[in-house]
């Protein structure tokens, strides 16, 4: 097949990869399939943009997944120079390349924080069901709408809130009810509400391996492990991309003759760029 040695090897690690992160996104879909009613609606949890009062269901994610597409397409550009041997044509792509994956990067750690620190908090009844409260049309409520009468978006990124204070709130407004997150989750009006909370529930604020205030905790966990693992390889390819731009600054691909080395990253970065369109498709989207 006249393929080069390190190119064939390269196919050969993304295959393997792409397998791997194939068991992850199926194991995703059987836990999902299996708690659909307390599966969290990821438009509901993804909802926030920077410096953009109220919700944005998803909208930062859809910006950060463009920006690594475009990232992609600035990688085919540098390639594409390289076949051509234009050394200074290879930097500045490769400059633009490096410049996206961390602005995504960047983008990730932003919105894990975001996860990490919570949203609107919910109510974890002793059965470890999870409950958001919500008022008399439906909509959710935050722990800062409750105990300080707060209006719009209300985060709680800033305070941690008292348990019976929250109760407190609760109980004083029979207008309100607990809903399960999920496209078909349960609903409890205030009475039935005020019978499950006295047989013992915690507030949650925020996610983690543990507990996790937006639903079920695999939400979280799987949240955690398939974004992680794909942030690494993004980082890694950050590296690796910017060793190639060192590299083409020194002058190292002009004095062998040849710009492979700059291609066989460029499928490594590809296959990070299509990993992550199918991580958006499942797990954000569907």
């Amino acid at each position: 097949m006249r393929a080069e040695y390190g190119k064939l090897m390269m196919w050969f690690f993304l295959i393997s990869d792409a397998l791997t992160f194939s068991g992850f996104l199926t194991a995703y879909g059987f836990m999902r399939f299996k708690f659909e009613q307390s599966w969290p609606v990821a438009e509901a949890v993804f909802t926030h943009f920077p410096g953009v009062e109220g919700d944005q269901p998803l909208l930062y994610v859809a910006l950060m997944t463009f920006i690594l597409i475009m990232s992609s397409v600035t990688m085919v550009l540098a390639v594409n120079a390289g076949h051509e041997k234009k050394q200074g044509a290879v930097a500045w792509w490769m400059l633009a390349t490096i410049i996206g994956g961390a602005i995504f990067l960047g983008s990730q750690a932003w919105e894990w924080y975001h996860f990490i620190q919570g949203d609107k908090g919910a109510i974890e009844l002793a059965d470890t069901r999870i409950l958001k409260v919500a008022d008399a049309d439906g909509h959710v409520l935050s722990f800062s709408q409750m105990v300080h009468g707060e209006a719009g978006h209300a985060s709680n990124h800033e305070e941690e809130f008292n348990q019976s204070d929250v109760f407190a709130a609760f109980k004083a407004n029979p207008n309100w009810k607990l809903i399960e997150p999920g496209k078909a989750g349960a609903v409890y009006e205030h009475a039935e509400a005020m019978a499950l909370l006295g047989q013992g529930a915690e507030i949650v604020q925020g996610a983690n391996m543990h507990r996790n205030e937006y639903g079920h905790k695999l939400f979280a966990n799987f949240f955690f492990f398939i974004t992680g693992f794909h942030g690494f390889h993004v980082f890694s390819g950050v590296v690796f991309n910017f060793i190639l731009f060192y590299n083409v600054l020194l002058g190292t691909y002009e004095r062998r003759g040849h710009y492979g080395m700059v291609e066989k990253i460029g499928l490594y970065w590809h296959f990070v760029d299509l990993v992550w369109v199918f991580v958006f498709t499942f797990f954000y989207l569907v």
